[in-house]
């Protein structure tokens, strides 16, 4: 009974989860633009998407502002998690509670806070002022993988590959860097998902010729969002659903020459 139960749970917690985005990608391919009556099965709205440029911009935008900010978001979360674990324990306890702050904090004040800053620096609202406002909610979550990382690896690690004859560049890029790298991809992939998928904070941040992904659909909330959109939604589902069986096929094969498996 008690399993049946647990069965039971998690059919509904999955069904919850993801019944919407197969409804979504039915209605994809549905000739009708309702969203409740099936007319019949069509590909248009596919081949509709790849002729709406004001849908391929946005998309556009958001993946060059997602891999521009996330690049430069692991590059200083990397050298500051490192540098927060070499910091004195009460310093350390400081600086990592204050980097929860971005992170805790609700967006909307992130996103006010960012864009009055930019008029105050007088700098025009567009695709420098979303990469620094990205960069600055994805950091966080690039130390907070790294971390862990670090107090797992062995602190001696460094100084013995000193002692056995590398220079501080080479221990560091050739011994730290390939023991921290699962929470530096970690962290990577977390800091592009969430720049993809950031709506508030770009709302406040992006100017006229710069809008992402998410505005560009709030946008079309106004009226009626296109079955186009659903299409594009399967699109980036299908391909995430493709890139993480990928990276577990990868993990179980590392995992059997291992012989962890």
């Amino acid at each position: 009974m008690k399993k049946l139960s647990s069965k039971l749970y998690m059919a509904l917690v999955f069904g919850f989860l993801y019944i919407p985005i197969f409804v979504l990608i039915i209605n994809s391919f549905n000739a009708s633009k309702s969203r409740t009556v099936w007319t019949g099965f069509t590909f248009d709205w596919y081949k509709k998407l790849f002729n709406n440029e004001v849908i391929l911009n946005s998309l556009v935008n958001t993946l060059i502002i997602a891999v521009i900010a996330s690049v430069i978001a692991t590059i200083l979360g990397t050298a500051a998690a490192i540098g927060i674990f070499n910091m004195k324990r009460m310093t350390k306890s400081l600086i990592i509670n204050i980097t929860y702050l971005p992170i805790i904090n609700p967006e909307i004040v992130t996103g006010v806070s960012l864009m009055l800053l930019f008029v105050f620096l007088n700098i025009d609202l567009g695709v420098v002022t979303l990469v620094l406002a990205h960069i600055t909610f994805c950091v966080p979550y690039v130390i907070l993988n790294v971390l862990p990382k670090l107090h797992q690896m062995n602190r001696h690690l460094y100084e013995a590959a000193m002692d056995l004859g590398c220079n501080p560049m080479q221990a560091f890029f050739k011994v730290i860097i390939p023991e921290i790298m699962p929470g530096i991809i970690t962290g990577f992939l977390m800091s592009i998902t969430y720049s993809i998928d950031d709506f508030v904070i770009s709302y406040f941040t992006h100017g006229a010729t710069s809008q992402t992904l998410p505005i560009t659909i709030f946008s079309m909330t106004r009226r009626k969002v296109s079955p186009e959109v659903n299409a594009l939604s399967a699109i980036i589902f299908v391909v995430i659903l493709v890139v993480l069986l990928i990276m577990n096929i990868r993990e179980i094969r590392a995992g059997k020459e291992r012989g962890d498996v």
